[in-house]
């Protein structure tokens, strides 16, 4: 079973590890089953596609998935990675919220 992300689509996050580290982008999908996400212009890999009669082949490069741990949403507030916790409005919304500043991250 898998845990619940707390990223999601559209968030700006910075890459913790790996190949592309200190690379940041839009996340442009994300897969609670697999714990993982796919961030806009990180991770390319080089497909070797055969033509169709949509689109001819060659080869197409695209975004891979990464690990959800080796990503780290970017702060509102000053734009450094930072952890996110969740807290609870006076009108009863759940939202997250930013540990390093403090700051909603959801509006």
């Amino acid at each position: 079973m898998s845990a619940k992300l707390k990223v999601k689509k559209g968030d700006k996050v910075v890459v913790l590890t790996g190949r592309d580290k200190g690379r940041t982008g839009e996340i442009v999908k994300a897969m609670p089953r697999e714990n993982r996400v796919i961030v806009q212009g990180v991770n390319m890999i080089k497909r070797h596609t055969r033509p169709t009669q949509s689109h001819g082949g060659g080869i197409v490069e695209k975004e891979a998935s990464i690990h959800v741990s080796n990503v780290a949403i970017i702060d509102p507030k000053d734009n450094k990675p930072t952890r996110v916790g969740f807290k609870k409005l006076d009108d009863g919304r759940k939202v997250r919220v930013a540990r390093r500043s403090g700051e909603v991250i959801d509006q």
